[in-house]
């Protein structure tokens, strides 16, 4: 199982403190610091059936107003601007979600 995780979020520390007190091994990755690459963006997208815009953070200075709705380019943007992917995600085989 792996957590992409931002310390700075609470939803994500409070997703973090669930899989701990369940005593849950996984591996966290700070993927603003360790962005995705747009393969491994692109794959969590497929198992979590979303399209990128879809999972992006509408208030992010580097949300995109303009950008048409073409995956490879959304992809790419996202890969470029991490802070834009809607956190955290758990990924766990095909068991891949957004935590809210």
């Amino acid at each position: 199982m792996e957590i992409w995780h931002n310390p700075r979020c609470s939803k994500s520390r409070a997703a973090k403190q669930r899989l701990d007190e369940a005593g849950t091994d996984y591996t966290e990755r700070r993927y603003l610091e360790n962005p995705p690459t747009a393969a491994e963006l692109d794959h969590v997208l497929e198992l979590l059936d979303k399209q990128p815009w879809e999972i992006a953070r509408t208030k992010e200075a580097a949300y995109p107003q303009d950008l048409e709705h073409d995956r490879a380019k959304w992809i790419a943007h996202m890969v470029a601007n991490p802070s834009l992917i809607e956190r955290p995600i758990i990924i766990d085989g095909d068991q891949t979600r957004i935590e809210r």
